[in-house]
Order: structure tokens, then C-alpha cells, then sequence
């Protein structure tokens, strides 16, 4: 079958060259109007040199398949062949009049923007990968507004403080947001709805701003609706963070609904004259009282207010790519035995999450709205088994063991250190302040430093080294085997630190 990558009113195109070969390894033709790809740096002569077509402006009534980024205007669905296929985002929930039209044309209608929030969907997600752009460029167009640096410096002027980001959401936007700014130099903050998204956000260097009575996560992935009091401390925690930030990125942003406000117009009042907003969500209605969709603002008390709804297009060619491969995952699940002829298998939950009209000979059927799936951010918890007699036994055993080998092990080393000669007793105390020591110093080094940390102290192992190295020699057979084995282990620490460093010098030079 003929799929046709019609030119967009916007930046972007959902198809690139590489993708295009993709598609055509799985059995499919393609037709790509001319200068589709020429804002996102794909000109013709590359879509020609993957094995593509291109023609003028009849992709519309020649293709089989027409894959778009959103929805195409009345004009062009009018031009569409009775029982084509139309991939694209479509906010089938937001648009009944759309749904009642692709099914008056005959056409099967597959909403890229309805993927299934599961992990065997990822791959096609375009909501996802075209937020992990978003998110990013949040941060670049805040940087741009933002009169001050991001990053802390120390100068003969005077000391420099870093800007302080506060991000609302910490879904693949707001992560993505977070990664940006922490690298950039900020003091990042984040606050999102479910509590389990802790560990990421302060994975990322960044600190949980937790909301005191937090919602829980639904079927569908994404936070439940608050309550009156859950909503309301949520409220005053925005309200108070915002006023303490120098740049706020909001990002929820849930399709098929309008998006909530989070930020009125007194909490915007309330921030400090330079400060930016950026509003991921003002395409659906904003996240902030005062945002207007598609431009920039600024308040009466200086106040930046961002509203692009194209953020993802100002990096067209990336974006494009993404959404083009996610595109390319779709059809390799819908094209099994890679003969360009699509199958749509509604007993597959991903399939049938997607498909909004099903045209065929006899008429069209509306699929939309799917029926739910329910999935999970995260496992849950095990159930605690009952604790009987003859279960807790074996528990209670291996407790008892365990303390009787520490007492053992404590009973010796008394029994050592009394044996040995007055002299070495120095000896034994000045390890026991190096292990205390050694454990203060190590925990308190931040995770990520502990390899290129451990990898030169390892170094230190050479002075065990050098005293093995002069008892080896000695008559006594088991001070000789004791230094033997000391000098392979030290050896193994020494020449293992430097291999890990040698590896991680080797991530940041070019070529390796």
C-alpha cells in the first residue's frame, strides 16, 4: 500500500528520511509531497535518495495511508480515497464533530495521541516523546527570559547565587525539564501529584517538594482527580514555591481534558519582578490564570509569562524524527509479516486503543471512545503473609544465628587484641578511627561521585602493597602466604581504579 507524508502548516513532518526507509523495508511505497520536510532541514533529494516519491499536491487523493501530525482541514479529508487510512493526532476526545465526520467519509481513523499508557506502547507514544522535547526547550526558552544566569558563580565582583526552578509535573515533560535546568546549574524543585515520582525527581539531582495530602495515581497512568482539601493544599504549596522561584515550568497536561489551573493570578502577583513562567499546557486551556495561548506576557509586576504551544516544533528536526519513528513502531506492529499491507487486530489492546473509525465496504464503524486500560506507574505492594507459628520459626532461627556469629566475631577480635603484644595495640586502635572515619567520609559523598572517587582512592591500596611486597619474603610460612595475598588483592584495587577512571576519562573525549 501507498503511504503519503503530506507538507504541514507547522515546523515539523511526520516522516524523515530515515524513517521513510523504514518504512519501505516493511513492504510499504511512499509519496512525500514537496518541501514537506524543508523547515525540519530534510529537503527533497534526501526523501528521493531513501526510496520515497516525491510529487506535488495530489499525496492527498493517491495514498492509501496519510500520516500527519494533527488533524488535516475539511478540504483535504475531502480528498482523501473512500477507505484510506489517516494516522495522526486527532483528540478524538476533545473533537465529536471530527469522529462523526471521518465516519461520514469512510475513513479508518488511528489517533496516535490515544497510545495506551503501557509499557509495550512506549515506543509509539508521540505524547511522550514529543513532551521529552518540550520539556527541554521549556527550559531553553526560560533561559532565554530569564535575565540572570542559571549557574552559581564565584567572581572578584562579588558571588553570583544559581536561579531557583521550580517545575509543577514530574511526568516525561517535567523530568525532562528537571534534567535540563539541573544541568544548566540551577537549583531545581519539583512537586507532582504522585508521590511515587519522588525517587525519580531526586535521582535527577533535584529536590521533592511533596504535597501534603497527595492524590493517588488512576487506572489510566495518570494523578486521580483531588479532593477539596487535597486541592487546596496543593494550592497553597504552588502558591508558596512560585513565589520562591525565579522560573516555574508547568506541565499538566492531561489529553482530552482542559488542563487545571494551577497558578491564579494573585500567586502570580506574588512572585518576584523578572521571574518566568513557561506553560507547557497552554495549547489546552494553560496551567496558569493568566497565560495566553501562543504568545508571551509579562504582568504588571514583571512577571515573564511563556505560552508557546509549539515548543516541540522549535526543534523540528528532532521532533520530527521522534514522531516519525514512533509512527514507524506503530506500522511495524500493524504490518507482521512486512508486506506494506496493514492488519488491525482489535483483541490487541494497542490496536484497538488507537483506532477511532474502522471504514470498510459496508460503512464505517466508530470506535471511539475505547474501552479503558488500566496499567501502573508502579508495582503494587506485596500483601504481608500471616505470621504463624511455624512460619516465624525459621525467621526467629536466622535471627539468632546472626547474633550468635556477632558475638562470635566480637569474642575473637577481644580475644586478638588481648593476645597481642602491647606495642601493636596502638596499631588496633588506629584502624577502628580509620574505619570510622572512612565510613563518615565515604556516606557523605554524593552517589554519583563515588566512582570517581573510589577509583583513586583505591590507589591508597599501594601502601598494602609495599608492606606485603617486604614480609612475602619471610621464613614464617604463613606470614609469607598472608603478604602473597594481600599483594594480589591490593593489586586488583590499584589497577581496577585506574581501568574505571581510564573508562570514565574516555566518555567525555570524542572517538571513543
Amino acid at each position: 500500500m501507498l503511504i503519503g507524508i503530506p507538507r504541514e502548516p507547522q515546523t515539523l513532518v511526520a516522516a524523515t528520511p530515515d524513517t521513510v526507509g523504514k518504512l519501505i523495508k516493511l513492504g510499504y511505497d511512499v509519496e512525500v509531497q514537496s518541501g514537506a520536510g524543508d523547515r525540519a532541514d530534510h529537503p527533497d533529494s534526501q526523501y528521493e535518495a531513501a526510496g520515497a516519491t516525491v510529487v506535488g499536491d495530489d499525496v492527498w487523493s493517491t495514498a492509501d495511508i496519510i500520516t500527519t501530525l494533527d488533524t488535516p482541514d475539511a478540504a483535504q479529508l475531502a480528498a482523501m480515497k473512500p477507505q484510506a487510512m489517516l494516522v495522526s493526532r486527532l483528540a478524538p476526545g476533545r473533537n465529536d464533530d471530527l469522529v462523526a465526520d471521518l465516519a461520514a467519509r469512510n475513513i479508518t481513523a488511528l489517533a496516535m495521541d490515544t497510545v495506551p499508557r503501557i509499557s509495550r506502547a512506549q515506543a509509539m507514544d508521540v505524547l511522550s516523546s514529543q513532551a521529552n522535547v518540550g520539556g527541554y526547550r521549556a527550559v531553553i526558552e526560560a533561559a532565554n527570559a530569564f535575565g540572570r544566569l542559571f549557574t552559581g558563580q564565584v567572581t572578584a565582583a562579588g558571588k553570583v547565587p544559581p536561579a531557583t526552578v521550580y517545575v509543577i509535573g514530574t511526568g516525561v515533560a517535567g523530568l525532562a525539564a528537571i534534567g535540563t535546568a539541573s544541568s544548566m546549574g540551577a537549583i531545581v524543585k519539583a512537586t507532582d501529584l504522585r508521590p511515587e515520582t519522588a525517587e525519580q525527581v531526586e535521582s535527577m539531582g533535584a529536590e521533592f517538594v511533596a504535597i501534603p495530602t497527595a492524590a493517588e495515581k488512576s487506572d489510566d497512568g495518570y494523578a486521580k482527580e483531588m479532593t477539596d482539601d487535597q486541592a487546596t493544599a496543593a494550592a497553597k504549596l504552588y502558591a508558596e514555591q512560585s513565589a520562591a522561584a525565579d522560573i516555574v515550568i508547568t506541565t499538566a497536561n492531561i489529553p482530552g481534558r482542559t488542563s487545571p489551573v494551577l497558578l491564579t493570578a494573585a500567586d502570580v502577583a506574588a512572585m518576584k519582578p523578572g521571574s518566568v513562567i513557561v506553560d507547557m499546557a497552554a495549547a489546552n486551556g494553560g496551567n496558569c490564570e493568566l497565560t495566553v495561548a501562543g504568545e508571551v506576557t509579562t504582568t504588571d509586576n514583571g512577571v515573564t509569562i511563556i505560552g508557546y504551544t509549539d515548543l516541540a516544533g522549535r526543534l523540528p528536526a528532532q521532533s520530527s524524527q521522534l514522531y516519525g519513528q514512533n509512527v514507524v513502531n506503530l506500522f511495524k506492529l500493524l504490518t507482521p509479516a512486512k508486506d506494506g499491507t496493514p492488519v488491525l487486530d482489535f483483541d490487541d489492546e494497542i490496536v484497538r486503543g488507537i483506532t477511532v473509525t474502522h471504514a470498510t465496504a459496508s460503512g464505517t464503524d466508530i470506535l471511539w471512545p475505547s474501552p479503558p486500560v488500566k496499567v501502573s506507574a508502579a508495582p503494587a505492594p506485596a500483601a504481608a503473609p500471616a505470621q504463624d507459628a511455624a512460619a516465624s520459626a525459621p525467621e526467629e532461627e536466622k535471627s539468632s544465628s546472626g547474633l550468635w556469629w556477632k558475638i562470635v566475631a566480637g569474642v575473637l577480635g577481644v580475644a586478638l587484641v588481648l593476645a597481642s603484644p602491647l606495642s601493636v595495640t596502638t596499631n588496633y586502635m588506629i584502624l577502628m578511627l580509620a574505619v570510622v572515619v572512612g565510613f563518615y567520609v565515604i556516606t557523605a559523598v554524593t552517589h554519583s561521585l563515588h566512582t570517581p572517587l573510589m577509583s583513586e582512592t583505591n590507589a591508597i591500596s599501594g601502601i598494602i602493597l609495599v608492606g606485603a611486597v617486604l614480609q612475602v619474603g619471610s621464613s614464617n610460612v604463613a606470614i609469607a602466604v598472608l603478604a602473597f595475598v594481600a599483594i594480589v588483592i591490593a593489586s586488583i584495587n590499584i589497577f581496577g581504579g585506574f581501568a574505571v577512571t581510564r573508562r570514565m576519562l574516555a566518555m567525555f573525549q570524542g572517538g571513543n
